[in-house]
């Protein structure tokens, strides 16, 4: 599966939008309504929630108008999905102590998903 996605640079730009506007709605709306369950104070959640929002139009503006010179687009994703991942680490560290189980163990699953598909595109972009 991964050697597919790999040899269809475009569809990592579709992944990467679907996956921003998942991480959008969950911080955004989800997480925002349960702020009590999950801990992160409702402005951080927002503030990530509006960067994915950023992200999710980065990467449908590249989705749509693909271009040969893909590589540096998709790098470009990348290393700021990576800087996402340090922003909600360094979150995570600094509201330690309000966040809960719930809310440590969805910054800790989306940190993981989100460099798989940082590794992903990196390894296509040297293909």
């Amino acid at each position: 599966m991964i050697s597919n996605i790999t040899s269809n640079p475009k569809q990592l730009f579709l992944i990467d939008f679907l996956g921003a506007i998942l991480s959008a709605f969950l911080l955004g709306v989800v997480l925002t309504r349960f702020e009590s369950t999950f801990g992160m104070p409702r402005k951080v959640l927002y503030f990530l929630a509006a960067l994915a929002c950023l992200f999710a139009i980065y990467s449908f503006w590249n989705y749509v108008r693909f271009k040969k010179n893909w590589r540096p687009y998709l790098r470009g994703i990348a290393i700021v999905n990576l800087l996402y991942c340090c922003t909600t680490a360094v979150l995570v560290i600094y509201f330690r102590q309000e966040l809960t189980q719930w809310g440590l163990t969805y910054f800790l699953l989306e940190m993981l998903v989100i460099v798989c598909l940082v590794v992903i595109e990196l390894k296509t972009v040297k293909a």
